[in-house]
């Protein structure tokens, strides 16, 4: 698969939104500002779950085709570790194809994977801790020490190394966005705060020198607890000491521009409780990353599929329609990135674009 040229761009990006909204008459707030003066759908498609195997390849590139074609969604959101690998590869392929039609241009489109995680080939046909050992340690792209609970890294060689997978998986020139997977939540329990932030400054020196040369465009931290968490739990993380950094490496240019989190009814610590410090002030990580300048998008809004099932419903709208509405409807979200991949998943979950989003008075009510 050759590489697409280009990237998410402001023209691009405005242009999806603009057809969207007049051809198909949406709420023009279904389309977010994002970082780089982009314009992002309020609902992102995620590709975390699913067996590693043909038929959910398919389902992928089918659930790919669905969201970008009916025009409610210009994001998408992978990562290397997905599926080991094959959930690259079937956002690459999806993809190609809508480009190739004239459905979709590139520079409407943005583009966000993952990489830290150690992730074996599942069509490589070789057993996962020897292909580690062949495609990593052997060749010295990756240290065995640097790898952190057996199952993360962010070692510069590593970083570069999966990059260049990731790009190849998807058939990219350039990612729109690449977070650093977890690796707060996983390194600092045990590698301790300051060789976490020397870990983090070598990581964001790849990742800025990467920017440089076109093969990402920004990059992100995609969290589970550490943002969340009380400040005096063991691997809870301030994200003014990540753009600190940052700015130590990149200057005010720099390209830590995103964050993900966890938000859904069932955890809505992200608005709901004071766990960050910015200045000295205690905010929401909602209200910190707006106060910082870093877009947010949120994961696992329906519980994997919990809420869906036994979730509130509100205002005429099913469980999983309620669930993403909510978390839709965020202060200071861009939006959450929901995995689907039935045709009546996709059906329903597309449908809450057409859907103003609340005020904050139904939001605060479901968050209270």
């Amino acid at each position: 698969m050759d590489l697409l040229e280009g990237h998410a761009t402001p023209p691009g990006s405005e242009r999806f939104a603009r057809r969207t909204v007049t051809a198909r008459h949406l709420p023009a707030a279904h389309f977010r500002p994002a970082p780089g003066r982009l314009t992002l759908s309020s609902l992102g498609l995620g590709t975390y779950l699913g067996p590693a195997d043909a038929a959910t390849d398919r389902a992928v590139e089918h659930a790919v085709a669905i969201s970008l074609s009916s025009g409610r969604v210009n994001v998408l959101d992978t990562a290397i570790n997905y599926r080991l690998q094959r959930a690259e590869r079937s956002v690459g392929r999806a993809v190609h194809r809508l480009v190739e039609r004239g459905d979709v241009a590139r520079d409407e489109l943005f583009i966000a994977t993952k990489v830290g995680y150690l992730a074996p080939d599942a069509e490589g046909g070789v057993p996962p801790q020897r292909w580690v050992q062949e495609e990593l340690v052997g060749p010295g792209i990756l240290d065995p020490a640097d790898i952190v609970d057996g199952s993360n890294a962010m070692s510069p060689s590593y970083l570069r190394d999966q990059v260049a997978r990731s790009r190849r998986n998807l058939g990219l020139a350039s990612i729109d966005l690449v977070y650093l997977h977890n690796v707060a939540d996983a390194q600092l329990p045990v590698v301790g705060p300051a060789e976490f932030e020397a870990r983090l400054e070598h990581a964001f020196a790849v990742l800025e020198s990467l920017r440089s040369a076109g093969e990402i465009q920004s990059y992100g931290l995609a969290t589970w607890d550490c943002l969340r968490s009380s400040p005096d739990a063991p691997a809870h993380f301030d994200l003014e000491r990540a753009v600190r950094v940052a700015e130590a490496v990149g200057g005010d240019d720099h390209g830590l521009r995103y964050v993900q989190f966890p938000f859904n009814l069932a955890m809505p610590e992200g608005a709901a409780a004071r766990t960050q410090r910015v200045g000295g002030e205690r905010l929401s990580v909602f209200e910190a990353a707006r106060r910082l300048g870093l877009g947010v998008f949120t994961s696992v809004p329906l519980l994997q599929g919990q809420l869906a099932q036994h979730g509130p419903r509100r205002g005429g709208l099913t469980p999983a329609q309620t669930a993403l509405q909510f978390a839709r409807s965020a202060p200071g979200t861009i939006g959450p990135l929901v995995g689907q991949k039935r045709a009546e998943h996709l059906a329903e979950n597309l449908e809450v674009a057409a859907h103003p989003l609340w005020d904050a008075a139904t939001f605060q009510g479901l968050l209270t």
